[in-house]
């Protein structure tokens, strides 16, 4: 089942940004002292986590009326590289099974068969991604929306590739305009695409975290753990130490 997560980065101020750069040695990079604030750009992003594909646009602002059309646009060209669903009941092309109640799902097509999941879209719980507008669009498509909880955006990986994409595009830059940052983001992400990396998650560095609660013992009655199990002393009851006094007393 393809799935694409997305995201809006930013805003990106035009102003010298601080950051290593390659410099004669001796003669470091000076920032200026006072510089003129030559306004902010934004980063559209779509990401497919199994082969590191960036799709990506730099705006001067992200609102619905930009973003909305950049989305569709690119689906569009997404799900006509798709082949068809030859199985409408193969596990994934459900509505169900993406967490989708049968309820709402009759509610909403009423009495028309909806149409089987092609592609599965992450995003952040925003209120603009839940225009009834832009959902009924993915929704007739077979697009699943599958919106990150409150607090949870971290389980979007856009925002993850993100930040490589900006820290590569923008440290030790000095740009005066918004148009430059958009230019530099987008040449970044086409250096990107020349050898994506894919991702994963969780992976290795899950596998430690766990490995790690494995040999961790947690304490009673408190958040802390122990490297080692603490030995517990029992204390006997009076009855048990008399009762053991009585039997030796015999």
């Amino acid at each position: 089942m393809p799935l694409w997560c997305q995201d809006e980065a930013g805003p990106y101020q035009a102003i010298p940004q601080p950051g290593k750069s390659w410099q004669p040695e001796g003669k470091p990079a000076l920032r200026p002292s006072e510089y003129i604030r030559g306004g902010t750009a934004k980063l559209l992003t779509l990401f497919h986590p199994k082969t590191g594909e960036v799709r990506a646009k730099g705006v001067e602002q992200a609102t619905n009326a930009i973003l909305h059309p950049w989305l569709k646009e690119e689906l569009s060209a997404l799900l006509e590289a798709l082949p068809e669903v030859q199985d409408p009941s193969a596990p994934g092309r459900q509505w169900t099974d993406w967490g989708w109640p049968e309820e709402t799902v009759k509610l909403w097509w009423f009495a028309q068969t909806p149409p089987p999941v092609r592609l599965a879209l992450i995003w952040d719980n925003l209120k603009g991604h839940h225009s009834p507008e832009i959902v009924s669009w993915c929704w007739s498509r077979g697009i699943a929306l599958l919106y990150t909880p409150l607090g949870g955006s971290w389980l979007n990986l856009a925002e993850s590739v993100q930040r490589i994409l900006v820290r590569r595009a923008l440290d030790g830059q000095d740009l005066e305009s918004a148009e430059a940052v958009i230019q530099q983001l987008e040449a970044t992400v086409k250096g990107w695409n020349r050898e994506p990396t894919p991702f994963e998650w969780g992976g290795k560095r899950r596998d430690r975290r766990q490995r790690a609660r494995e040999r961790r013992h947690a304490l009673p009655a408190s958040g802390g753990y122990t490297k080692r199990p603490v030995a517990r002393r029992i204390r006997s009851s009076p009855y048990q130490r008399l009762t053991n006094g009585n039997t030796h007393a015999n």
